[in-house]
């Protein structure tokens, strides 16, 4: 049994001995790894008289079954709670800090306040809450699970519009990723409004347009 813990300000866990009567909430996110883009985060406070057959890892599922899994989301949990940090903030702060502060968004904009919160993976956003980190936990408690589908639906549903802006990226097929198909694209095209430029192949492929008009 993984021990509770409470979220300090430098994001290190602190144990808690007990379970916090009262709601729980899950929190995960979608977005950490690819090289454009938000990085969006969910929270989901499930409902035990309204069980939800099926969730599990985002990844493990495909496209059409997270689709189907977040209407039921939306549609039977307590509340949910869709938050992300932009490409702004990623190349500011950084993809760790970003992600921390959407999920901190994310479980802010819950309209009924969890008496805990489980997280997905070794870190913790500040919260006001006790909360725990879970690692795998978008496998193993359902309500991570339920907020890995809304984050990654979420976030494959802007690269789908982000393709429309610039379809010769190919954002509708990789999501952002860095594939052979993106790399190559950044190198002919240069960077678009919504690629990370903190990230070092965003950056490599600025650079060698920037050597190339001089």
């Amino acid at each position: 049994m993984p021990s509770r813990r409470f979220c300090r300000p430098d994001n290190m866990q602190a144990t808690l001995n007990w379970h916090a009567p009262g709601l729980m909430a899950g929190v995960d996110e979608a977005g950490r790894g690819p090289l454009a883009g938000p990085v969006v985060a969910a929270a989901v406070i499930l409902d035990d008289a309204r069980p939800i057959a099926g969730l599990a890892d985002s990844k493990a599922l495909t496209a059409t079954r997270r689709e189907r899994l977040y209407d039921e989301i939306c549609a039977h949990a307590l509340c949910v709670s869709v938050a992300q940090a932009s490409v702004q903030e990623i190349d500011e702060h950084n993809i760790l800090q970003a992600t921390l502060l959407a999920m901190a968004r994310a479980v802010q904009g819950l309209r009924l306040k969890p008496a805990r919160v489980l997280v997905d993976g070794n870190r913790l956003p500040v919260l006001s809450v006790p909360a725990e980190a879970v690692v795998q936990g978008d496998a193993l408690v359902q309500a991570i699970s339920a907020a890995s589908i809304l984050a990654k639906v979420t976030r494959d549903r802007w690269c789908q519009q982000l393709h429309a802006d610039w379809p010769h990226y190919g954002f509708a097929e990789h999501k952002g990723y860095g594939t052979a198909r993106h790399l190559a694209a950044l190198a002919e095209h240069g960077a678009c409004p919504q690629h990370r430029r903190s990230f070092a192949p965003v950056a490599r492929a600025l650079a060698a347009k920037s050597t190339i008009a001089a």
